[in-house]
């Protein structure tokens, strides 16, 4: 019994952004459901049930597309940050670690600590992947979520070309449309925003307690010091 409170407290947000994912995931099927059953409705056309509504590509596409532009943000922010640096900013390293770093800075090889995980001390190709592990993941995940946004997204719209007495299209002349990329920098340009205005904001800005500002009284141009 001692153990859940204790797990609780450890790993409370994971638990919280996963409860809030789960939760917009449910009230986004839901009101993604109600909208397609009035467009579906209004062209006299049955409308579906919930459950249904979570294997169609209007709901796929939708989540999708989301999740694409969320990973390509990360991804991108997981290798930049390797070579390029914001002074003063907490999202930054410090100007004097540009680069992937001496062995002795990460802790690999010769370097590793007891602690440290089995693939930081062994040498070649498995060190090498473990490296790199989080950014190849992130860039996987990414290119996964943009492959299924541009199988369910052609569906959806050759859907809707059926509806309007068009010919369907092929999977490479969706990809290369003005409607799919419309969408998709829409999503790309937002995210990069966030990110762009986080590293610069929080050069000036602080907030208490997190370790994504720096300390509240540090100088504006402390770089890499986190809260």
């Amino acid at each position: 019994m001692r153990a859940l409170p204790t797990f609780l407290r450890e790993n409370n947000l994971t638990l919280a952004f996963g409860a809030g994912f789960l939760l917009t995931l449910v009230g986004q099927a839901l009101a993604g459901c109600a909208e397609l059953n009035t467009v579906l409705t209004a062209t006299g056309l049955h409308p579906v049930g919930c459950a249904e509504y979570l294997l169609t590509s209007d709901f796929l596409v939708d989540v999708t597309e989301n999740w694409q532009s969320e990973f390509l943000q990360f991804s991108l922010y997981v290798f930049a940050t390797v070579w390029l640096v914001q002074r003063g900013s907490p999202e930054s390293k410090p100007l004097d670690r540009i680069g992937r770093e001496s062995d002795e800075e990460q802790k690999t090889g010769a370097f590793a600590e007891p602690d440290s995980p089995a693939p930081a001390s062994a040498g070649g190709l498995r060190q090498s992947l473990y490296s790199n592990s989080l950014g190849i993941v992130m860039a996987l995940i990414f290119l996964l979520s943009w492959l299924a946004q541009s199988v369910t997204g052609r569906v959806t719209y050759n859907e809707e070309q059926l509806r309007e007495l068009q010919d369907p299209v092929g999977w490479t002349t969706y990809v290369t449309s003005a409607e799919f990329w419309n969408r998709t920098l829409q999503n790309w340009q937002s995210e990069l925003l966030a990110v762009a205005s986080t590293v610069v904001l929080s050069v000036y800005l602080r907030q208490r307690g997190s370790p994504e500002s720096k300390p509240v009284g540090a100088a504006h141009t402390s770089t890499g010091v986190e809260g």
